[in-house]
């Protein structure tokens, strides 16, 4: 079974890389989607997809069904990228989808257009090799992740599969991991502490202190594993409806057995006891919401939370595949994503808490260089990430070959 997959995978290696990048060279700063949403939704059907749409909130999804409906995986990358740096020098523009020494090159290379490519190829490779499926697999490019709360993912599962009468049981996320089986990752939370009062001299000094006190407790922690990991930023005390105002922002890495309202209430006690010790003034803390406007002028408001999440590395969907990579003979390691800039993320949170979907993450590419200068990843990569994803499906909702017979195809 393995090798007739790597033999129909072989005649789509040189598309699935051009369309990668293609999709580079197609600009989707986030809320900016229209464009590749249309190329996506183009060569969906180009490639053999049928019933492909796009949502309300933009997303393109299709459905290729199996012979129950039930059970469903649903392979999800998302098509926005962060806006490119411009003060970075780049070796190459960030929207050329330069492919120079087995590399290519630009802004979303890594994450995640040729995760996206590579999970829209497999499925033309499920479909071209004539195996069966005994579930359905779903493939969803969403909009609106990289600004956090992923709207376009919560409207996936909450709007568009309902009204589809569809519930995956398994999510997949093209996500770059290196080609290996990710089942995690930390979260972000952002406060912000008010400190307000009739003074402003005694608020310019609580603020001032509290924002001490916070950058000390990062600078200091033995949990510090990234420089970034806690961000202190104060604003210019302002004057509002006669009380003085000043806004400490915290944003803070969070762990999976962390809850931010109970780390919101320690931030109050805390931030209120270093207030007081230096004048009169009071502390209220709270999450800040973000207002987007997708590109199909829906308008969505999201807290600015991501939650940290983990699945049972035991869990089918992580024991299934590894044993069906090994098999094939793919490179099988687990892992968790590190985050290493402040406010990478995953839609897995959403999935995974919200939801109840267990989730894993497989692309190529590496999380190091995205939302960096020269962000890139290899050809053969895309190529790999192609031949596994379509491993990983089949060892989730397909039915296990040995022989042909001619009701099998």
């Amino acid at each position: 079974m393995f090798d007739l997959m790597r033999r129909k995978a072989k005649l789509l290696e040189k598309d699935v890389v051009e369309f990668a990048a293609r999709l580079v060279r197609t600009p989707s700063v986030t809320t900016h989607e229209a464009d590749v949403a249309a190329l996506v939704e183009t060569t969906m059907r180009n490639i053999g997809y049928e019933n492909v749409f796009r949502d309300d909130a933009g997303n393109v999804v299709s459905v290729i069904p199996g012979r129950r409906n039930a059970p469903t995986v649903l392979l999800l990358s998302h098509m926005d990228t962060v806006a490119p740096d411009e003060k970075n020098n780049w070796t190459h523009p960030p929207f050329d989808g330069v492919i120079e020494n087995g590399r290519l090159h630009g802004v979303g290379s890594s994450d995640c257009k040729s995760g996206l490519a590579a999970q829209i190829f497999a499925g033309a490779l499920l479909k071209r090799t004539l195996l069966p499926l005994e579930g359905n697999m779903i493939v969803a490019a969403t909009v609106s992740e990289e600004n956090g709360g992923s709207p376009g993912a919560r409207a996936l599962m909450e709007n568009t599969l309902p009204a589809m009468q569809m519930k995956p049981d398994f999510a997949v996320l093209g996500e770059p991991t290196g080609l290996a089986l990710y089942h995690g990752h930390d979260g972000w939370a952002q406060f912000d502490i008010l400190v307000y009062g009739a003074n402003q001299f005694q608020v310019d000094d609580a603020a001032r202190a509290v924002e001490t006190h916070l950058s000390e407790r990062s600078r200091y922690s033995r949990q510090n594993r990234y420089s970034d990991q806690t961000i202190v930023a104060r604003r210019p005390t302002q004057l509002v409806e006669g009380f003085h105002r000043g806004t400490i922002q915290l944003t803070r890495r969070m762990n999976e057995r962390e809850d931010y309202r109970d780390v919101a209430s320690q931030i109050h006690h805390n931030a209120a006891l270093v207030a007081e010790s230096v004048g009169s003034a009071d502390v209220s803390v709270s999450i800040p919401q973000t207002r987007q406007r997708l590109y199909t002028n829906r308008t969505v408001v999201t807290k600015n939370i991501i939650e940290a999440w983990s699945t049972d590395p035991f869990n089918a969907v992580m024991e299934r595949p590894r044993q069906a990579l090994m098999a094939a003979g793919c490179k099988a390691q687990a892992g968790k994503w590190s985050l290493p800039r402040c406010g990478m993320a995953t839609a897995g949170g959403l999935l995974l808490k919200t939801f109840g979907v267990p989730t894993i993450g497989y692309g190529p590419g590496n999380e190091e260089t995205a939302h960096s200068a020269n962000e890139s990843v290899e050809t053969t990569m895309i190529e790999q990430a192609m031949f596994g994803t379509a491993v990983i499906v089949h060892s989730l909702v397909g039915i296990p070959v040995c022989g042909w017979t001619a009701d099998e195809i």
